[in-house]
């Protein structure tokens, strides 16, 4: 009976003929940037019984006060469900509040409270401090390269959506 080789750890994986074609070691430093990156706001987020969701709504809203709910829902690609559980406990909670919008009665405009613009300063205020320290580790040109590699990742059909958020204005 021949027996079969199975794959327990990063070090079987590599000897694999084809792993110098799998970025694992990039896919494993990801995971572990991304852990740290949201591990903070995480903590402060549950303290008020939220989760990432609720941090999400907030980024969005603060960068651009007075977005319909509708352009929320396009960006979080999530459903109107989900969306109206987080929303309503930002709302209830004072954290963000809703318009009807002037020319359009149907819309819903959402701003983020003062106690919104705040919670979401001390939520990103640590997640800023690490890009802002991992970036100081890079030459100063690689700033770009970082960015498109992030644009990289999105899909195509969502980058015009980062272009009105003026999220890639950094790379113009």
């Amino acid at each position: 009976m021949a027996s079969t080789r199975i794959n327990v750890n990063k070090a079987d994986i590599n000897t694999r003929a084809d792993a110098t074609d799998l970025p694992l070691d990039v896919m494993g430093l990801f995971f572990f940037a991304y852990r740290d990156f949201v591990g903070d706001a995480d903590a402060l987020l549950e303290r008020q019984g939220f989760g990432r969701a609720h941090h999400r709504v907030l980024y969005f809203v603060n960068l651009k006060p007075g977005m319909p709910v509708a352009d929320l829902l396009d960006i979080l690609k999530i459903t109107k469900q989900s969306l109206a559980r987080v929303l309503r406990q930002l709302i209830d909670n004072g954290y963000i509040e809703q318009r009807t919008g002037e020319t359009d009665r149907r819309q819903r405009l959402l701003y983020a409270t003062a106690k919104g613009q705040d919670f979401f300063e001390v939520l990103s205020g640590t997640q800023k401090s690490r890009i802002d320290a991992a970036l100081a580790e890079l030459p100063a040109e690689t700033r770009s390269t970082v960015l498109k590699f992030f644009v990289g990742m999105v899909e195509s059909g969502d980058r015009p959506l980062l272009d009105r958020l003026r999220l890639t204005d950094a790379l113009k």
